[in-house]
Formats: C-alpha cells, structure tokens, sequence
C-alpha cells in the first residue's frame, strides 16, 4: 500500500524518482485500514485451531486441513483469492505448524495445489530512503521487513538497480548492498555502460511499503509485471520473486518436457537444473537451464518476455492468476524484461541480449543418421550405403561413443573401427559428413605403458574441475570408467580442448562435434568418494528437482571451476563447453562453420551450437512432445533443433517411426538416433519399396527442395533473431485459436506442417489460421482457413501447406546438398487473397565462416503484384560458382499466364517462357527462362481470363462492338460459345486501403484508379467509397459500399436488426477478408472453410446510375431472385440474365414479373445453404455464369447485402424471415378453397355459381368478384348490375362463406358526379405528382370515362386512348395517405350514404399495383426526364427498348417517405405494391374487426408480413402446372407462405384434363384459387360435369381433411419463419437428387406432393428421399427409400405420402371450414423405423387478431415412441371443457405385424379403452373415439400392445 514512485524515462530529464509523500486523504484511509486490522486481527487469532502433528519428513504426508484458519499474532493475514495465493511452504507437505513457525496465513481449503500456507503482509522488504537517479535508470536500497526467516540467512539490505537499457528492454536486478554474491558470468551479455534510452515504450512504478515493482507498457497502461502479488525474499541460499501476469499465455522455461506449448498454469511448478536424465511425462528438469518465458497479452499481439539471469538450481512456480514465483538458491535476482508488438518481436530483443544463434553450415541442414553401437564400422557402412543405395537424401553420419577405444575422447576402436580414417574420406568422397560425439568427462586411467594423451596433457595443464579444496581433481565415473572433468571456464582447458581436436582430427577427419553428457553427467553422485555435508551440497531449499538432491548423478556442489562453486555454475557446464568447442573448431577448420550439437544449454548456447531434445523414446508421446520442445528452443535462440527421429530408447514400431520420419523431416534438425540394442530404424533398413522408405525419401525431397528457405530462415535468425520453427501464435496472434496449438508448427512465416501423432490416424484435427493456404504437393488451394478441420493425412501424407503472400525459393534435391546445391533453382509462388506475395533468399558458400558479419553473401527480395514478379538484390557481395539460375517459377492461385515478358535490367531477355496451366489447380508453371542468382530481373504476365471467368464489360441496350469495348479499357475477343461476352474486363477499376477490421465488423475506403476507363462506363463515377461490414449475428451480416460524402437513396423497408451486433468471434459462422487487385469482399463459412462470397472479380463499378458487382458462387446450386417465370427451381448458370423491375407483366421467359426480390438461397458443395439479399429497389438485372459466379447491375442506390448462414435452407428462410419479417398469419378460412372469375355479368350469376357448389357439396369457403363488381373499374363503387351482391354477401356469410374484393391503386380523377375517393385524395394530397412542384402524374388504367359508349371491337391502344380515364396513383408511403386509404376501405365496408350497398368484405385482394398504367409514363406530354426514364444503362427488362416508364408512371415522378423526405419513383418503383400492402392489411382488420387476409400482386422482400401473394396472370397451359410449383418454392424462400397460382389458368380456355390435374395440384396449394379472366370458359369446378365435380370435391376434401396441419405450419411460419411450401431439399439436404427436384413439394416437413403435370400420364415418376413413407390414402409402408418410383396415377387420382416420423392433426371435411372445424380432430402417425413420430398442432379461433400475441390459443407438441403416443401442451388458454376440440380418430402406421391385443388412452386422469381396428397387412391400427367425449387438452396418452409385450 502506499508511497509509491511511477518511473519512466524522458528524452531530456529522468522523472523525478522517490517514495510518492502522503497525501492527508491517505492518511486518513492508512488510520482507518489500520484500525479495520486491530480489530480484525484478534477475531482471526480466537478463531485458530490446533496445528496438525508433525510427521517424519521422510515419509509422504496427506495434511489435515484443520477446521479453521489461523495467524500468527505478528502476521497481517489479508483474505487473498485463492488464486493470489504465494506459497509459504514450497518444499514440504504443508502444516500449520511450519506455517505458524514462518509467520505465514494458514487457510487450508480446495485442493492442495492451492497453498494453504501463504505469505502475510509483514514479509518482503521495504523502501529506504529516495529513488536515486542514474545515468542509466535508477537505484533504490530495500531493507527486510521483520519476519521468521524461511531458510535462515537472510540479507537485510538489498539494492535494487534499474535500467532503461533500449526502448524495449528494462533491466532490474536485486543484490546484497553489502557484500558481492556470484553472478552468471555471460559470454554475450556485458555490464550496460549507456545511458537510459528514450523514449521508452514502458514505464516502472516502485511501491516502498512493501516493496514491488511494476512494469507498465504505456501505450495502453497495462500492468506487465506486478511484484505486489508476493513478498520479494532475498537470502544467502533462498531468493523468490512473484510477480502477476497480465495473461495465461505464458511460453518458454525449460528444459522440461512440456506436454503443450501453452503453459498450463494451474498450479504448476518446473524445476530447472541441468540433469542427464531421460524425457518423459513427469516434469523433470532436464539437461539444460532456460529461464526465459514469453507472455502474449492479447490478440494485439503485444507480448513481452522475461529473463532471469541466474544459473543456480531454481524452480518455477506457475498459478493461475495469472502469476509466476521463481525461486532459486543462489546468485542474484536479475531480471530483463523484453517488450514488443509481436511475440516474435519479444524474442528478437531477447536474443539481442544474449546473443543470436549461429549461422549453420548448409550441409547440417541436410538429413542425419545416427545410432549408438553399430558395433562395427562394417555395421556402419552397411547403413550408409543402403540409404544411399535407396536414393535417400542423407547428408550427415554421425558416431557415437562406440567408435572410441575404450569410450576415451579423441581414440577410435582398432579393432572395431580400423579403417575408420579410411571410411571418412569415403563419406567425403560421396559428398557426405561426420560428426563425432566426445564427451567431457576424461578417462584418468594413463600410464607410463598406456598413456592417454588428453588426460596427461590436461594434467599438465591443470585445467579439472577440482574437489571442495580447489586443487585435487574431482573424480567421477562415467563412460570410460574413472574421469576426470575439463573447466572449460578456465582458459586453459580451452587451448587444451583445442589442442585435442586437432590432434585426433589429423587422424580421423570429422566435420562436427556432438558434445554430449555435459550437464555435467556423473554414473556416481557427487564424485566416487562422494560429497561432504556442506551447505552447498545440502542447501536449505532445494528445489523439485528429480531424486531431490543437487549431486545426483553429477559432481558435488563445492567443487571448484575458474568461474566459482559448482553450486553457482553447474548449468553452465555445456554453456561453457560449447564456448570452448567453438573455439576448438576454430584451431581445426580455419574459415569454416563446422557444427557442434550440444545436449545442456544455457541461454546463448544457440550463438554456438545447436540441440537435440535428448535421449527420448519410441513412444508416440515422445513424439508429440518433441514439437513443444522444438518450439520452446525456437525461442531460447537455439533453432537448430530437433528431437531423435523415431526415438532413442526402445525399438520403434513401422508406423511411429515412418510418422517420426514424415514429420521429422521438418526439424531444424533433422537425425534419426538410435539407442544401443534396438532394431534399426534408418529408412533404408525397412526395406527397398516399403511404405516408409519411400515416404522418407519423398518428405526429405522435399525439404531439399526447400532448404534455401530454410536457409534464409537460419540466416534471419542469425541476423534478426527470428524464430525458424514458428509456433502459428506469433503469425496468427490476432487468432485466439491459434493461442494454444503445439501439434502444428510453421517454418518461419510461410509453411504450415500439420503431422499425424496418433497411432492408427489416417486425419487429424488441424487448426488452419486465418489466410490463404495451398497444399504444397498439389498446389490447390485449400478451401480452409481460420477453423479447425479434419485433414485426412493417409499413411504416407503429412500436411504441408504453403501460405498465399509468401514466395519460396527451392533448388533441385538430390541425394547430398553438395550434389543439390548446383541444381537449378526456382520459385513457389503463393498469391494471397489479393494476388501478391514477397520472398527472399539469402545465398552464400554454405560453409565459410563470418560470411553475414563479413558482407560476403547474396541476399535477394522477390516481391509479385499486379501481375509482376520483381526480383531485387539487397546484397551481391558473392558469386556461386555454379553459375545458378532460377529455372522455374510455380504460381498458386492464379489465372492462367500468358504473354510472359522476362526483363533484365529493364530490357526485354530473348527467352520464350513456356507455361503449364491446371485450370482445375490454378496452378501455373513457368519454364524455360534462366534468371541468373544475383541478378535483378522483372517478369511480366498477363492472365489468359477463361470464358467462364469473363465479366461483361458492355452489357448495355446498344450491344458492344471493337471500338465501344476498347474504350472501355476492355479486351475485345468474338466466341462461339453461346453466351460468353465479346468485351470483358481485364483491369480493375478501384483500389482499397484503410481496411480495419474489429469485433463488430470491418470498414474500408474503396477508391476510384482512374476515371478514364470509368467515365465510359454508363454515367458518373463516384470516386471514392466506403465499405462497413456488420456482423450482425453469428449467423448474419451486412456489408454496405456507399458514398460517404454524398447522401444516396437507401431503401426504406425497415428490418429486424439489432441494435448493436450481438455476434462474437467465437460463436461467428463466417469469417470475412476484405481483399484488393481488385477489390472484393470474401466471406468464408468457418466450419467447411468453404467461400460463399468472393466478390473479387473484375468489374466492380460504382458510377451514379451504373452500379456492378459480382462474385463467385460456392457451386452451381442456386435458388431464387424474383419475380420471373422460371422453370427450373435451380437457377441456370449458363449466361442467363434476368432483369428485376415490378412490372405488370404476365409470366414469361426472362420477362420481369410483378415483384421485386433480388434474394437468393445456395447450396454449397457438402449441403450447407445460405441466403444473400441485396437491398436495393432500383431497376436491376442480374447474369449468371457457369464459372459459376453471378454479377449483379443495378441502376442507382448503393449495394446493401445481407448474408445468412444457415447452414440448413431451412435455417436460412428462417434467418431471413427474421430480418425482413415473419409471414403473416392468416385466418383459417383463407385456406379453404376460392372461387374467382374477372368476367362476372353479374351478381345473379355468382348466387348460382355458389348455389352450384353446395349444391355439388365441393367444399368452398371464399367467393371472390374481380373489378365487375365496381362501376366502370372504378374502386369504391358499386355497378348497378351488382344491385344485389351486398345481400349475397350477407347470406354467403350467413352459411359460413367469405368474400374477398378487388382493388386496384388507380383513382379517376375524370368523374363528372362527386367521386369522394379522388376529392378527399386531392384534399388530403395522396397523389403522386411530378417534381418540384409540379401536378399529378396522370396515367390510365382500368378505369372507364364517364358517359361514354364503349366500342369493344376497336384494337386495345384505340380503346385505352378513347375510353379510359385519367388517373392518379396514391403515394403509399405518405401518412395522409394511409389514412385517406383506410377511410375509403371503411366507406366500401360500411357505405355512410347508402348502407344498404356495404360490402362486408373478409379480405382484400392488391392488384395492378407494381404499378401499372396502361400508357408510357404518363399522358401526353409524357414524361420530361429522358434520362431518368431511359438511364444511361437499361438492364435486361421487358420492353427494354421502351425504358424504365413502359407501362408504368414517369420516372421522375415524385414521392415522399413518412418522414417527409422526398424520393425519386426511379428508386422506389418496385416498392409500390411493398407500400400498398400494409396500410391495406392494417385496413382489412380495423375495418373488419378480424384478422382477414390481403393478397397483393406486387411484393417485396418483407411483403409477407403483411399479405399472400398469387403468381399473377397465368395461362392455361400444361407447362403452368410445374411452373406453379417452382414459384411457390421461390415465394416460400422470399418469406411469404401464403402463396399458390390461378388454377386452370388465367388466361385462355382450361382444357379438362388439365383442369382436372390442376385442381388436384391446386388442391395442395396455400392459397388455392380458382381463376380465369373474361371472355374465356368457366373453369370453376361445377362447370365440368359430374365426374370432374366427383374428382374436385374429393381432392379439396382431402385438403380440408389436413387443415389443421396446413394451419400449424402456417403458426409456425410465422412464429418461427418455416416454410410451408417446401422443397425437398430442404428437408433432405444431404441427399443431392433433391436439389434439383422441383415437380414435387412437400408441405412442411412430412405431407409430399406428386402431382401429375403432364397430358395423358397415368403414371408419375416420383422421388422419395432416405426415410419411410406411408400412402396417404392406405397408410401403408410403400418401401421405397432414396429412389425414383413410377406410381399409378389415374385421372381420379393425385399420389400423396406422408413421411415416417411425423404426426398429422386433421379434422373430419365439411362443405366450408366453419363447419369443418365443429368437427372430430384426428391424427395420423405415421411412424419411423424406430416406431417414433411427432407433430404439433395450432388451434385458436382461426380469424381474431393475434391470437397468439395475445395468448388465446393453443399449442401442443405428439410424440409417439415405445408403443405410445403423448401429448405435451405447451399453451392453452383456448381449449376448455366449454369450449372443446372434440378427439375422435387417432390412426397408427407401421405399427408392425403382430396383432395388437389392446388400446388405452389416459385422458384427465383417467384410463380408457376404445374399440380399435388393426390389419396386419397394412399395418395399420385405427382408433376410434367419436362417442368418448375426449377434448384435446384433456388427452393425455394412447397406449398400444401387441401380444408380444404380454
């Protein structure tokens, strides 16, 4: 608490540095904190308890926890989370009694990896006097806080000495401010002698009482390190230092094997002190000590690292605070604290301090073979030549100890090993190396008759490590029997070493040394005549180290080196030995690197060797543990690394070693080693063709072939300090999933490697980080990225994928890399997402030493965009003598080249480049061209764009040509292919930059190249643009390109958003890339990595009145866009157009319908679907290609798109539903069946029309009368030739009918009598008019002039010019509008002048609202605006030679939004009848009092919340038929369920089959409607005969039988956004036949459909996807499963079969629905394969408003399973006793074939037995309960048993 100084550097004066004074507030909080713990503190010490016993310390201890927590009087016990906790008691089981004996906290609870016994507030130190400034940083004095001491000796002063070393590097150490203590004395890191950097990224906050120490990182003030968290403790032989961390992404400390990469934090403790011993699972310290750890704190990438230079024997303690203690024996604290951007960053300033790793020779980076006891060099040669023989790169062998006489260095075995010298030069002679192994420790075993050299000169020399005295050498034992150890911190044991090395290499010339055993290992503890007793050897603290003593198995802690106590510097013994080794190769390979591989390292051993992970196992855990540790070393600064492939102990198995091998192909260092006594395990010993060998031989091609990239990876390491095997964090740190990945691993930026570690796995789960990656052997592109994927990995493959954005250089392989090195070179060309990639290549001998510091190398950067490679070189300070050149140049990702230019020096070379194209790969090799290493070459390619690829450049009105396309920028090329455009684009207009991506989405400015190019293009570019991308959802986003200095039109359809994005990163279906060369936006799928959405293609245009989109489509499954007639449901990708522009247009091929819906719906290629809505209203078109890729033309807005996830279609209406608005509800008795005619004479004629009906008892429950009923087709009036209809009406409706009405939007504004609904329209200004000011836009529709006698035989246009009059549109979006509406719908229902001609309407019925007119634009004059009628680009529309105005109102015409705001019809024309159905439905029910039903002409995405839709003005034709189903499915995926097309057709006559087949179809649809126009024969069903009567009323009574069905699905389209009309693929996506079904629907999820749609067909064939389906009419099983099955189909007859699984409510027929639903309610379970089924039912009065929002309803789910059926009502304030839905049947199919012996039903209560019927032949149980007097809500259960369950 308290006085606490905040530290930091300045450029020109140091802060201010000492204790922080009292402020009087302080005090005042410091008096009432210390009276809280006078009081406190006593409570604590009445609540303690008993201690636990103490036990024998020699045995292991369960503590008892006590019963309560106690303190020591003298302690200052906070409550501290468990969590915070420091362990008091690190070295034995905790008790009470020790902790009260520290003066420590004892609250024993939770598990005992939480310390019971923490520290109290009264340890640690605190601040002495002032802060003192120095040149460097600053000094502060520490005095100890009295407390028990932990291990006796305690400092009590202590100085603390900072310093500001670089703006990255803070350095703080603690030592004894009275007498010097041993420091680690480092190679590389020198005493600081600078003055403090600035400015400095950091800031230091010292606290005085107690002291702590924080490091602030001051871009973001986030605290790094924070001592506070524990008491800092510094004694002679016990130092700890806790600190928090700011995150759990701790990396590093070693050497342990670590079972992942990301540290588990839970209460861990590593011990680190060099120790021979053998790698396993248990945390052991291992051979050497790496103190450093690296902390990444966020997905910034901001990380940090620590070092603690200290070599004594010390642990590390991890909790998860997060926090770190480390505790060590001796030496000081000394801390260095690294601070950077990235963790590759941190690592960099890391090895900055302590010295960067060496360059290795290039040969080490080739393969090594190694084996302990070959036994004979015989045995050894074998092994040599059968890899050679086997072709197997191999460039290294190794020897280990049994090559020595004796086990003694510097000898080789005569007998064994004669001949070796010989054997040597055999290697060198085949281009090979090798590398000796020699350990330290020195066989003392000389004599006068057997002198040993080494040792007598090494005696001589006086150069052992020495016992306690400092002058008797130790003696151990170790390989050769009694040794001796070399102080090689002594000088003279490194000339002495060197000496050696020469001597023996003048015999046996070796390439490289393997140090081995240098932790130092000893076969005795402490030396033969073991250890005294001292304080060193048996310190007071000693940490988790294995066997629990510091001698085990090494030398005794007080022996003597030149550098101090063994004690202090045991973990630098291989440091040390590697020092003297690199100078040793300096005496015996002058100028050369050599290689020296080391098993104990120290932080900087990698400036002089590399390491292997040690003597490990063939187990398949040794080999996933082996990435961790080559990771970990990867940031030690030793990336020469590798673990023994296929393990050292144990024999190996085929399969783990031929894994080892794939993966160890990709070490840094890559040997195979073997222990004495085991099988062989090199390739070649498994025989000449097998799987392993070949697969060896393949995987180290190939890392041949990629040595100069890992070359230039070591030579970054060697100069910059980068990592070479990479772990994907420090690429990928914005990925939290890439945080804690150690079964992958990169090699530098650029190569994924994904290996299998199990055994028996042919896949494993990969993480694939987020970029584009290509699979290194195929060159395809993986469709992944940033998910986790199952990669199948068969026995030979391991994942090698190659990132886009990176260049590699490679080399021809071969056998040796003496041999590979003279090979051609060439390149891996990886273009990322926006076409570009950078490489480079460093190139020197290989071999010379210093060539980096000397300036004595090749350094080249390779850069590829736009089409270009450059080729730089940054240094040419070397020539290869090879003459290299680079052969040949792979290219991933792209189109084909073509026109390939080589430059050298800006002049075009005389090569003719060949190139190799897979168009299916995208894969393009260049060949023939020689680009000389060193020099500076540019190469140049265009792309050969492919027909399918091509974007059309001229799809305007006037057709393109040479000279229209070239000015354009575009490429002219004539195809014979139907379809491909001649003028294509070849170049982008636009560029993106400022790209920003966050939580909540994305934005970029998108900016306009050049206008030259675009000013060609239809109208005005707009230069500069911008692009949000919203993730809305998980499973939705948005993305907007607008201009954001110029307000544009928006479509003003509002939709159901949130607020603010309540997606997360985590939960995100999608992943979204903004990418550029061009610009495009890519939205991927997470789980499949499939892209759903690649906008970057050629052709993006934003011009005022011209705007061009297109992207590329994840298959050719594609359903959607409307309104037009189609004839597929899967939309065509071969070059078709189709213009969307609300038009009245009866349906035909490629003509704009009606209604506008620029959505679609797609499948990908594994049956993940997705939606995608533009919301744009503007006239547009849009062309599909078989690349296959879509491009959208709009004319004016801007681009609004929304995505929808899925992944099931049903999911994505669903989704989509939820945005625009779910369906609206409509009354049951909209579903009944509708009789409709435009030619009516009369009233008298639809009483007999009705009276016909009943009389035939075809059931009917809505009459319809098209605009005969009005006067002259005007709207609100009556014709007196319907005098009588509103008495009709009353008595349809008396008997249960309905009656819907026509209205048309068109108002005459020509009438000579008082016409209210123009009047009050001009009172009330509704009408649209032209702008600025100007008059009504007059147009003519239906109706008539006043007083004119019509001459029906003249020609259509003679008649609208002479008789039709003048009209006025409503603007529907204005309010006066709707009001004026609503007034005159209440005036028609309740006529205030003339009651008794009220039409007591149930619905209305839109039409001619898209909206037509029956001039051009408008009377004459016409329209004024030409450009805006006919716009600089007309999309593919009907009439498109007429422009935008044919058949509708001028353009320019004017409206204005709710919110005053004026809008241009041009915008907002196909949003009329969008506009119209609201204020029109809201009509219907504040008139009527119910619910009623719209049904408009005009729609628009989100018209389904509002109305049902029919599809307009057929024909009667056969083809009309399929056509019917096909729209109803597109309607069902535009979001509105109410839907169903004139059956019989609405123009021309209705032939009778046709009409028969049609009212069966009819029968199934929503809205089931039967229409024609005047003029034509009745259709309607009593206008046939008998037997056409007989058919229709038994196909309409089958509907009225499923009604109740029909209406759930209708509740739960619009409660859940289902469809209703459904495609089969939407139930059956994983069987790929549905998706291009479309002559049969299914209702919902169980009821299909198999019409018959064609003349004279008895039969139909008929799809039934994989599940059980049931004839509809019999019940029985059909057994037909994911096949076509041909079905009878009789004239009388329409195939339906209800799907296994399910469970149908329906309700006995009757003449209308107002009857119908008085009836018995049934079901009919039709159950699956495991005799289960379930349905759900809807039920409320079927016609008041929002039932079901205000709760008066009812809802039930049926579930049937183990012989029962169940209800489970979910809500019912509906049904009741009083008000009863009376159960009467309940049918059972695929009951099975034994008998049912009986049938209960449990009903209130109450247990009854119906009668039941069952046939074993058809498998069907019938229940009947009419005469039981069961109401529904009252059903409990139905239980059946067949004899067997008795």
């Amino acid at each position: 608490m308290g006085w606490r100084a905040r530290l930091q550097g300045c450029s020109q004066t140091m802060a201010r540095r000492r204790w922080k004074d009292f402020t009087t507030l302080e005090l005042m909080l410091s008096v009432l904190l210390l009276m809280v713990f006078i009081i406190t503190i006593p409570l604590f010490v009445l609540s303690a308890q008993d201690s636990l016993e103490s036990k024998d310390p020699g045995t292991v201890v369960t503590p008892d926890p006590g019963t309560a927590s106690t303190t020591p009087n003298s302690a200052v016990c906070p409550v501290v989370d468990e969590a915070e906790r420091i362990n008091c008691i690190p070295d034995q089981p905790p008790t009470k009694a020790t902790c009260d004996q520290r003066g420590c906290c004892w609250r024993p609870q939770g598990t005992i990896n939480v310390p019971w016994c923490y520290y109290s507030r009264s340890h640690g130190y605190q601040g002495e006097g002032d802060v003192v400034k120095t040149n460097a940083g600053f000094t502060a004095q520490l005095k100890r806080l009295p407390s028990p001491s932990l291990f006796g000796n305690d400092v009590n002063n202590v100085l603390l000495t900072a310093e500001y070393q670089t703006s990255n590097r803070f350095h703080f150490k603690l030592t004894d401010q009275s007498k010097d203590r041993y420091e680690v004395p480092h190679e590389h890191v020198q005493p600081f002698k600078g003055d403090a950097a600035s400015p400095l990224t950091y800031e230091v906050e010292v606290s005085k009482q107690p002291f702590s120490i924080k490091v602030i990182r001051t871009s973001n003030n986030r605290v790094l390190l924070d001592s506070g968290i524990g008491p800092l403790l510094f004694a002679d032989q016990f130092l700890q230092f806790s600190t928090r961390l700011p995150s759990a992404n701790v990396y590093g400390l070693g050497e342990q094997v670590h079972q992942q990469y990301r540290h588990d934090m839970n209460w861990k403790t590593w011990p680190i002190f060099a120790r021979d011993t053998t790698p396993n699972g248990d945390g052991t310290n291992l051979y050497g000590a790496q103190t450093f750890f690296l902390c990444l704190e966020d997905a910034s990438g901001l990380s940090f690292g620590v070092f603690l230079m200290n070599s004594n024997a010390m642990e590390v303690a991890l909790q998860p605070t997060p926090a770190i203690t480390y505790r060590t024996i001796g030496g000081i604290l000394d801390f260095y604290v690294f601070l950077g951007n990235t963790p590759e960053q941190v690592v960099q300033e890391y090895l900055e301090l302590i010295g960067r790793p060496a360059l290795p020779s290039y040969w080490a980076l080739g393969f090594h073979l190694s084996r302990y006891d070959y036994g004979t060099l015989e045995s050894m040669r074998e092994v040599v030549q059968r890899n050679r023989v086997a072709r197997l790169p191999y460039d290294v062998q190794h020897a280990d100890i049994d090559y020595m006489h004796e086990r003694k260095d510097f000898t080789y075995d005569p007998v064994n090993y004669k001949g070796f010298p010989e054997f040597v030069k055999e290697l060198h002679n085949n281009s090979q190396k090798l590398v000796i192994i020699v350990d330290p420790a020195i066989s003392n075993n000389s004599s006068p008759s057997n002198p040993y050299g080494p040792y007598d000169r090494g005696s001589g020399a006086k150069i052992w490590v020495n016992a306690s005295d400092g002058l008797t050498p130790l003696i151990g034992e170790v390989w050769p029997g009694k040794t001796v150890f070399p102080d090689y911190t002594n000088p003279s044991c490194a000339v002495w070493w060197a000496k050696e090395f020469e001597l023996f290499h003048n015999k046996i010339e070796f390439d490289g040394i393997w140090i081995d055993m240098n932790e130092v290992s000893n076969f005795v503890d402490g030396s033969i005549s073991g250890c005294s007793t001292s304080h060193l050897n048996y310190p007071p603290f000693v940490p988790r180290i294995l066997d629990g003593y510091l001698f085990s198995k090494s030398l005794c802690m007080d022996a003597v080196q030149h550098w101090g106590k063994q004690y202090d510097v045991h973990n630098l013994y291989g440091y040390s030995m590697a020092i003297a080794t690199a100078e040793a190769v300096k005496t015996v390979f002058p100028n050369k690197r050599s290689f020296i591989l080391t098993r104990s390292t120290f932080a900087g051993s990698g400036k002089f060797a590399a390491h292997w992970l040690g003597d490990n196992a063939a187990t398949w855990n040794d080999l996933r543990w082996s990435i961790p540790g080559m990771l970990e070393f990867n940031l030690f600064g030793i990336p020469m690394v590798g673990a023994d492939i296929c393990g050292f102990a144990l024999d190996t198995s085929e399969e783990l070693c031929r894994r080892w091998m794939q993966l160890g192909a990709f070490y840094p260092f890559s040997r195979n080693h073997n222990g004495q006594g085991y099988k062989a395990q090199d390739p070649a010993s498994f025989g000449a063709d097998s799987l392993l060998l070949n697969s060896s031989r393949h995987y180290l091609n190939i890392r041949y072939t990629l040595l100069p990239y890992l070359y230039t990876l070591f030579y970054r390491a060697h100069s910059r300090g980068d990592t070479v095997a990479r772990p994907l964090m420090h690429e990928f740190y914005g990925d939290s999933s890439t945080w804690d990945v150690h079964q992958q691993f990169l090699w530098g930026p650029g190569l994924l490697i994904t290996p299998v570690l199990d055994e028996g796995a042919e896949k494993v789960m990969a993480y694939i980080p987020d970029a584009v990656w290509y699979d290194y052997e195929t060159g395809a592109r993986a469709r992944w990225r940033k998910q986790r994927v199952e990669m199948g990995l068969p026995a030979d493959k391991i994942g090698l994928h190659l990132r886009g954005g990176h260049i590699f250089p490679t080399q021809q392989p071969a056998t040796t890399t003496v041999a590979s090195r003279r090979n051609p070179l060439g390149l891996i060309i990886a273009l990322d997402e926006n076409k570009e990639a950078k490489g480079e290549l460093f190139w020197d001998d290989g071999e010379t030493k210093d060539t980096v510091a000397n300036q004595v190398y090749l350094l080249c950067e390779f850069s590829v965009t736009q089409n270009r490679l450059d080729v730089k070189i940054l240094q040419s300070t070397y020539k290869d003598p090879n003459n290299l050149v680079f052969k040949e140049i792979k290219i991933l990702g792209t189109q084909e080249p073509t026109n390939v230019i080589v430059k050298h020096n800006g002049i075009p070379s005389q090569t003719s480049p060949n190139v190799t194209y897979d168009s299916n790969l995208q894969v393009a090799l260049i060949t023939e061209i020689d680009l000389i290493l060193g020099e500076a070459y540019t190469v140049e390619w265009d792309l050969k764009i492919r027909d399918e690829e091509k974007i059309d450049c001229f799809p305007d009105e006037s057709g393109a040509s040479a000279a229209n396309c070239t000015a354009r920028g575009c490429a002219w090329e004539a195809s014979s292919s139907p379809g491909v455009p001649f003028c294509y684009f070849v170049n982008d207009l636009y560029s993106v930059s400022d790209v920003q991506y966050d939580s909540h989405g994305a934005t970029a400015t998108i900016s306009l190249k050049s206008s030259v190019y675009a000013s060609a293009l239809p109208s005005v570019p707009v230069t500069s643009l911008r692009l949000r991308v919203t993730y809305h959802k998980n499973d939705m986003l948005q993305f907007k390109i607008y201009d954001p200095n110029n307000n544009r039109y928006e479509v003003p359809v509002p939709l159901n958003i949130p607020r603010v994005p309540s997606s997360t990163s985590e939960s995100q279906l999608y992943d979204v890339l903004i990418k550029k060369n061009p610009f495009g936006i890519e939205i991927r799928r997470k789980s499949t990595g499939t892209v759903i959405w690649d906008s970057q293609l050629l052709g993006f245009t934003f011009n005022d009145m011209f705007i061009r989109i297109s992207t590329r489509l994840p298959s050719q499954y594609l359903y959607g866009f409307g309104e037009t007639e189609h004839t597929a449901f899967r939309r065509d990708l071969n070059w078709h157009t189709w213009g969307m522009f609300s038009r009245d247009q009866p349906p035909g091929y490629k003509k704009n319908s009606y209604g506008v819906h620029p959505y679609y719906m797609a499948l990908e290629e594994d049956g993940s679907a997705h939606g995608v809505l533009l919301l744009n209203s503007n006239a547009m078109d849009v062309t599909f290609q078989p690349l296959p890729a879509l491009t959208y033309r709009t004319i004016g807005g801007i681009l609004d798109f929304y995505v929808f996830l899925g992944p099931t279609p049903e999911l994505v209406t669903q989704q989509y539903t939820e945005m625009i608005g779910r369906p609206v509800m409509v009354p049951y008795w909209s579903l009944g069946f509708q009789l409709c005619r435009y030619g009516y004479q009369n009233d008298s004629e639809i009483a007999s029309l009705y009276d016909e009906m009943v009389a035939a008892q075809i059931p009917y429950d809505v009459q319809y009368s098209d605009i005969d009923y009005m006067e002259r087709q005007l709207d609100f009036t009556l014709s007196p030739k319907f005098a009588g209809f509103p008495a009709l009406i009353t008595r349809m409706k008396a008997n249960g009918m309905r009656v819907i009405l026509i209205l048309d939007p068109a108002i005459s504004g020509n009438e000579t009598q008082p016409y209210p609904a123009f009047t009050r329209g001009v009172e009330d200004d509704v009408f649209i008019k032209a702008p600025n000011g100007g008059g009504i836009v007059w147009g003519k529709v239906w109706p008539d002039f006043p007083d004119v006698v019509i001459n029906a035989s003249l020609d259509w246009d003679s008649q609208v010019e002479l008789y039709r009059a003048y009209v006025a549109f409503p603007d529907f979006f204005r309010n006066s509008t709707t009001t004026w509406w609503k007034r005159e719908l209440q005036e028609l229902y309740t006529n205030p002048q003339n009651p008794e001609r009220s039409l007591k309407f149930d619905g209305m019925w839109i039409d001619m609202n898209e909206p037509a007119s029956f001039v051009n634009g408008a009377v004459p004059p016409g329209c004024r605006d030409a450009t805006m009628n006919h716009p600089p680009y007309m999309p593919h529309l009907e009439s498109r030679d007429k422009g935008l105005s044919s058949k509708t109102l001028c353009m320019e015409s004017e409206q204005v939004l709710p919110d005053g705001s004026r809008v241009r019809h041009y915008d907002v024309h196909s949003l009329y009848g969008w506009a119209q159905t609201r204020p029109t439905y809201e009509a219907v029910q504040e008139v009527t009092g119910q619910r009623g039903i719209v049904i408009t002409r005009s729609t628009f995405p989100s018209s389904g919340r509002w109305g049902g839709h029919w599809l307009g003005d057929n024909t009667a034709a056969w083809d009309q038929l399929k056509k019917s189903i096909i729209g109803m499915m597109e309607f069902s995926l535009f979001g509105i369920s109410y839907t169903g097309a004139d059956i019989c057709g609405f123009f021309q006559d209705a032939e009778y089959e046709m009409c028969v087949r049609w009212m069966q179809l009819g029968a199934f649809y929503p809205f089931s409607r039967n229409h024609n126009t005047i003029g034509t024969r009745r259709q309607d069903p009593v206008s046939w005969n008998a037997t056409f009567e007989d058919i229709s009323r038994s196909v309409l009574q089958t509907r009225y039988t499923l009604l109740p069905y029909l209406y759930t699905l209708m509740h739960l389209a619009h409660t859940e956004g289902s469809t209703v009309v459904r495609p089969l693929l939407h139930e059956f996506v994983s069987d790929r036949v549905t998706w291009n079904v479309d002559s049969q629907f299914l209702l919902g999820p169980a009821f299909l459909v198999s019409p018959v749609l064609e003349p004279n067909a008895r039969n139909v064939t008929a799809y039934f996807p994989r599940a059980r389906w049931y004839d509809y009419y019999t019940g029985v099983d059909i057994g037909a499963r994911a096949e076509w099955k041909s079905l009878p189909a009789p004239l009388d007859h329409i195939n339906l079969h209800v799907r296994g699984g399910y469970i149908l409510p329906w309700q006995e027929p009757a003449q209308n629905t107002h009857l119908s639903r008085q009836k018995f309610i049934g079901f009919k379970v039709a159950l699956d394969d495991e005799g289960a089924a379930k349905g759900w039912l809807f039920w409320d009065d079927g016609q008041s408003i929002d039932t079901y929002g205000k709760g008066h309803y009812y809802l039930a789910n049926f579930s049937a399973s183990q012989n029962m059926m169940q209800s489970h009502i979910v809500f019912n304030k509906y049904i009741t006793d009083a008000n009863p839905l009376k159960l009467g049947y309940v049918e059972i199919w695929g009951v099975g074939s034994v008998s049912i012996s009986s049938v209960s039903i449990s009903v209130s209560g109450m247990v009854i037995t119906p009668t039941f019927t069952y046939n074993p032949a058809t498998q069907v149980l019938s229940i009947d309960v009419t005469g039981r007097d069961i109401s529904l809500h009252n059903f409990i259960s139905l239980t059946w048993r067949s004899t067997l369950n008795f």
